[in-house]
């Protein structure tokens, strides 16, 4: 190895899509760097996920604005990339239960229509000519034509080979044990499992484990993991052309009080929303689930018998298909579902965590604006509202110093 590579100007730590996506855009302004993680590339949440890139599960305002400005780098950076990352701008549909919840997707569908968003209502025909094998019974919904999907690992991979390209050097199964500053020389001592890293910047992009590497330098990340299951079906006809998300998903994601869905106790416990993803090799994904089951990774029967079963009422042909597999993933939540992008009171450390199920959405713009505060670049959006110091820490963590 280089020994140059052990003293690079910025250390990321998380080989997840968004330390990929920081690397990538790091290492093309012109830094040198070194990405560690403690397993592999996309080996935590980002290998564990659907690949959907929506602006139609956001709230109108800077969560819209937001999304859209990443969504418009996708095609860009897939240009750019070695890999295919698979991305494919199908659009998507939201679709509505019933008649309220149709009146309220039309309110929504003029909110997200004045951000500039290319949205239009579907009445009953529309959407079942658009979907024949939609529940005769669903009266309508949302087309988002902007939306994309694409596959998470290839973008995590291909994101670190450009990277890799441009001289960034990738330490896996690299555990971080310890983090130093030395406010003499403006400085950190990274210390991992193979060996020690010297920069002046460090850039916290653990995901899940964002708040343990936090402490490490005395700072509160309040991220918590938020598990999601997923199942995955055999190959089958097509059963949608795009992604379909019932409009009772932005209740699940946001916790919405005031209007009940009619579903199962079960389903109320676990969060289920219908979340269907078609990918390019012939099946679907079924989703989604939203619980606070600490860093547990394992799968359990009834909520995945309550996935099949919300699939089921949106798509009763569903039942004649089988599924292959299953799998559970942790989202970084934050109390107030955005993600923190930011400097922090620690000069030279920065934190890119905390985008519960907005991690891929969320990955290309993440890695933008990072790079544009670590450079003196101006943001491409005010980062006011994704800033770390928004949460007051529950208690003063005295800071490490040597």
């Amino acid at each position: 190895m280089n020994p140059s590579s052990h003293f690079p100007d910025a250390v990321i730590v998380g080989g997840g899509v968004i330390g990929a996506s920081v690397a990538h855009f790091l290492s093309k302004a012109g830094l040198s760097v070194t990405l560690v993680d403690k397993g592999g590339i996309a080996s935590g949440a980002s290998g564990r996920c659907e690949g959907n890139v929506l602006v139609n599960d956001k709230t109108p305002g800077y969560d819209c604005q937001l999304a859209q400005l990443s969504q418009k780098l996708f095609p860009l950076v897939a240009a750019e990339l070695d890999e295919d990352i698979e991305w494919r701008q199908t659009g998507s549909l939201l679709v509505a239960e019933n008649d309220e919840e149709l009146d309220a997707a039309a309110t929504f569908c003029h909110q997200m229509a004045a951000e500039g968003i290319a949205v239009r209502l579907l009445d009953h025909g529309e959407i079942h000519g658009d979907m024949p094998h939609l529940a005769d019974d669903i009266p309508g919904g949302l087309e988002f034509a902007s939306d994309g999907a694409l596959n998470p690992m290839a973008l995590a991979r291909g994101l670190v080979r450009d990277a890799k390209k441009r001289g960034a050097t990738v330490w896996t199964g690299a555990t971080v044990t310890a983090i130093q500053p030395d406010k003499r020389h403006k400085t950190f001592r990274v210390q991992t499992v193979r060996g020690d890293l010297t920069t002046p910047r460090v850039i916290n992009a653990a995901g899940v484990w964002s708040p343990e590497i936090g402490k490490f330098v005395g700072l509160e990340i309040p991220v918590r993991p938020r598990q999601g299951q997923i199942l995955v079906t055999e190959r089958t006809v097509e059963i949608a052309p795009r992604a379909v998300i019932e409009f009772g998903y932005l209740m699940a994601k946001f916790g919405k009080s005031g209007y009940q869905r009619k579903i199962s106790p079960e389903m109320e416990q676990f969060g289920i929303a219908l979340v269907l993803e078609p990918t390019g090799a012939g099946n679907f994904l079924v989703g989604s689930c939203r619980q606070f089951a600490g860093m547990k990774t394992t799968v359990d029967l009834p909520v995945l018998r309550a996935l099949a079963q919300r699939a089921i009422r949106f798509f009763p042909v569903v039942r004649h298909i089988h599924a292959i597999r299953s799998y559970a993933g942790l989202r970084p939540y934050t109390p107030d579902h955005f993600p923190i992008i930011s400097e922090t009171r620690i000069p030279g450390f920065y934190v890119a965590a905390g985008h519960e199920g907005d991690g891929i959405g969320l990955s290309l713009i993440t890695g933008r604006l990072i790079m544009q505060i670590v450079t003196n670049q101006p943001t491409d959006i005010t980062i006011e509202p994704l800033r770390l110091d928004r949460f007051p820490p529950p208690q003063a963590i005295p800071s490490v110093h040597s």
